[in-house]
């Protein structure tokens, strides 16, 4: 994940938050909420841990004047951006991530079927594209 590409790719947009009351910077605010929700982050504090945990290695790439926000600023800044400047910006980001491949990648979910055993071995695997390949996979 190239974070420098994902700082340029976010930069776009004005800041929508009162002037004088800013202690921390947006991109700083939007990099660390996209990256901890990347990691499983669910929640404005789980956000705000991850930011916390990974303050040395975000200081390269952001400014963080100010350190890692708290919860309450994560949550007003996605209250007041703009959503769809923001999709824009992410997926760009996304796309460029993707220019190196040469071929599509393909999503692969694999699962034992269920019922479908006998009592000396366990059952066929099954495995699923989302473009509707479905492959049975019988192991040895």
């Amino acid at each position: 994940m190239s974070i420098e590409s994902l700082v340029r790719h976010l930069s776009v947009g004005a800041d929508p938050r009162c002037q004088g009351k800013i202690e921390h910077r947006l991109i700083d605010i939007l990099v660390i909420a996209v990256c901890a929700v990347i990691a499983c982050a669910d929640s404005w504090d789980d956000i705000t841990l991850y930011g916390r945990s990974k303050l040395a290695w975000l200081r390269p790439f952001l400014d963080l004047p100010n350190g890692i926000p708290s919860h309450d600023p994560f949550r007003r800044v996605f209250t007041l951006i703009d959503p769809d400047a923001f999709e824009r910006g992410f997926a760009a980001w996304v796309g460029s991530l993707v220019d190196g491949f040469e071929r599509e990648v393909i999503a692969i979910d694999g699962k034992t079927l269920r019922r479908s055993f006998d009592r000396r071995r366990e059952g066929p695997d099954g495995v699923d594209a989302p473009d509707g390949l479905s492959v049975p996979e019988w192991g040895c």
